[in-house]
C-alpha cells in the first residue's frame, strides 16, 4: 500500500478522495430525506381504509425491495431520460437530454430508503398501544395534539433503531450510482486506480472511508434513540 498515492495537493488523490467522500455524504443525506418524504405517504397509504391506496402502497414497497438497488438505479436513470426525451419531442426538440447525476442518483437511492422507511415507521406506529389513542380521545384531544404529543413521540422513539439501519444501507447504496458517472467514493477509487495501478490502496481506503461514516452515524443515532428513549423505564 503506497501511502504517498494519499497525500494533498498535486502528487496525491487525497484531496479528491475527499470531495468524493463530501458528495457521498450529500447524497446520501440527500437520499434519505426523498426517502423520509416518500415514507410518510408510503405509511398512510399502507394503514389507509382504501383498499387501493392500500395495494398502492403494498405495490411500491413491495416491486422496490423485490428487485436489486443498482437495478431500479438503471430504470431510474434511463428511464427518466427517456421519459424526458419524450416530452422534449412533443415541444419539437429532438436531441439527447441526459440527466443531472446527482439528482437522479439522489431520487433514486432516495426511492430505495423510502421504501424500507415506510415499512419502518408502519411498523413503529402500529407498535404503539391502541388504548393510549383512545384514552386520548375520551378526553378530547384533537388530531393535532394527539399527533404531536402522542404518536409523534412514540413512533420516533420506535422507528429510530429502524431507520439507523436505513441509513446505513442508503449510505452503501450510493457506491451503485458511480454507474451514472457522479464521482463519489467508488467511482473516485475507481478512477485513481486505473490511473496509478494501485487497486488496492484505493478500494482499501474507500473501506476506511465508508466505516468512518457508519461509525460516526452509528454515534449519531445512539445519542438520538437516548434523547428519544429519555424518561422511558426499561424492563
Amino acid at each position: 500500500m503506497d501511502l504517498e498515492l494519499l497525500i494533498l495537493g498535486d502528487k496525491g488523490w487525497g484531496d479528491e478522495m475527499l470531495r468524493a467522500t463530501l458528495v457521498t455524504l450529500m447524497v446520501s443525506l440527500s437520499a434519505m430525506g426523498i426517502g423520509l418524504f416518500i415514507s410518510i405517504f408510503g405509511t398512510l397509504s399502507k394503514l389507509s381504509n382504501k383498499f387501493y391506496l392500500r395495494l398502492l402502497g403494498d405495490v411500491y414497497t413491495t416491486i422496490v425491495r423485490g428487485i436489486p438497488e443498482l437495478l431500479v438505479i438503471y430504470l431510474l436513470f434511463f428511464g427518466g431520460s427517456n421519459a424526458v426525451m419524450s416530452i422534449a419531442k412533443l415541444f419539437g426538440y429532438n436531441g439527447y437530454i441526459e440527466l443531472n447525476a446527482f439528482v437522479i442518483g439522489s431520487i433514486a437511492v432516495g426511492a430505495i430508503s423510502g421504501a424500507y422507511s415506510t415499512e419502518v415507521i408502519r411498523g413503529a406506529f402500529l407498535a404503539i398501544p391502541r388504548g393510549q389513542i383512545d384514552a386520548a380521545k375520551s378526553v378530547g384531544m384533537n388530531k393535532f395534539i394527539m399527533f404531536t404529543r402522542i404518536l409523534i413521540p412514540q413512533i420516533l422513539r420506535y422507528a429510530l433503531p429502524g431507520l439507523g439501519n436505513v441509513w446505513q444501507l442508503t449510505l452503501k447504496d450510493t457506491a451503485l450510482i458511480m454507474v451514472t458517472g457522479l464521482v463519489e467514493i467508488m467511482r473516485q477509487s475507481h478512477i485513481a486506480s486505473g490511473s496509478t495501478y494501485s487497486p488496492f490502496t484505493f478500494y482499501l481506503t474507500a473501506a476506511l472511508l465508508y466505516l468512518i461514516l457508519t461509525t460516526v452515524s452509528n454515534t449519531i443515532f445512539n445519542s438520538a434513540e437516548n434523547w428519544a428513549n429519555k424518561g422511558v423505564r426499561r424492563a
